[in-house]
């Protein structure tokens, strides 16, 4: 029986497992997909029903994999995202958020998906080139055609995301119910503005790199070379943060007292890390990745965990005991 517990994405009837997974990670390459498709099988079997990917993972094997693995359930079992923004060619349609180019791409990710509909659509990251108005008509057109059933961001500012819902209340489109952006422990950006908006709006965060890429597994030390095979041995490895944006002095002299706090505790600094973003209600999901069947047992595991009022206090107090600045790439509007 599975212990994974389930949320609804923001003020949607869509209930999604509190842990996630992600494609970007095990699934670059068709040549190992005996393994991606393991793991994702592993994640299913564990209770979560949640699967994320983008037609710009590399070049469309991660939804090609993904849709692999998934054949063999119930479609109605799983939820599943995709997302378009990103370049998938040279010519001057092959990206952004035009209405050409998410027809054109939806169209495609469903057939490397194998289905005929996607739960949640995003918009990978903003496009200031293209209105408001042309973007949201065209992923409300989506919905209304049923390829895709719920409309979700990634990556926009409190200020794009607000503009946004006023133009779906102007036109009476599909309310956007879900922010995709990166979250974590040593990354609370989303504080500022974006969640105390969405508290407001009734739009869940589904969150990436809750463990920092990597740097909250506790696998890093201040004083050591990097792990072999490890993410900051990939020039590939990274996002809208990198992975070697974490791994600074003072940010791992940081993890390394988190990481004694979480033995204190009786927890794995990742299952720590990740209760923590899940502390806050507005988090439908921490979105993980994992290379290997035992870290999608590991992360499973942090479902369901609370922690003490003097837990979450000491990690304050760590963090405002060191000093580092994260810098987001985020597009200006």
């Amino acid at each position: 029986m599975s212990d994974m517990k389930y949320r609804n994405v923001g003020d949607s009837g869509l209930k999604v497992s509190e842990i996630s997974l992600g494609s970007w990670i095990n699934c670059s390459d068709t040549d190992h997909m005996e393994t991606a498709v393991g793991i994702i099988r592993k994640a299913y079997d564990l209770g979560i029903n949640f699967f994320d990917t983008s037609n710009a993972y590399h070049d469309g094997k991660a939804e090609t994999i993904l849709g692999e693995a998934l054949s063999v359930y119930d479609r109605d079992s799983y939820v599943l995202a995709s997302k378009v923004y990103w370049p998938v060619g040279d010519g001057p349609n092959d990206r952004g958020l035009s209405r050409k180019h998410i027809f054109s791409q939806i169209e495609k990710s469903l057939k490397r998906l194998n289905t005929d509909h996607v739960d949640i659509y995003y918009c990978h990251w903003f496009d200031a080139g293209v209105p408001f108005e042309e973007t949201l008509r065209a992923m409300d057109d989506l919905v209304s055609r049923g390829l895709a059933l719920y409309v979700g961001v990634s990556n926009w500012t409190a200020a794009q995301i607000a503009y946004g819902l006023r133009v779906v209340d102007r036109y009476g489109l599909h309310k956007i119910i879900t922010n995709q952006s990166s979250y974590s422990i040593l990354d609370r950006y989303l504080e500022r503005e974006t969640i105390p908006l969405s508290i407001r709006e009734g739009i869940g965060q589904v969150v990436y790199s809750p463990l920092a890429q990597g740097a909250l597994t506790g696998k890093y030390s201040p004083d050591d070379e990097y792990p072999a095979e490890s993410r900051a041995l990939n020039p590939l490895a990274g996002g809208e943060i990198s992975i070697r944006d974490f791994l600074t002095r003072p940010i791992l002299e940081c993890v390394k007292q988190l990481g004694e706090l979480a033995d204190q505790s009786g927890l794995s600094l990742a299952n720590m890390a990740l209760a923590w973003v899940l502390r806050n209600p507005v988090v439908a999901s921490a979105l993980t990745g994992a290379s290997t069947l035992e870290q999608v047992e590991m992360n499973a595991r942090a479902s369901g965990i609370k922690l003490s009022g003097d837990v979450l206090e000491r990690i304050d107090e760590i963090l405002d005991s060191h000093s580092f600045t994260l810098k987001h790439n985020i597009v200006p509007w």
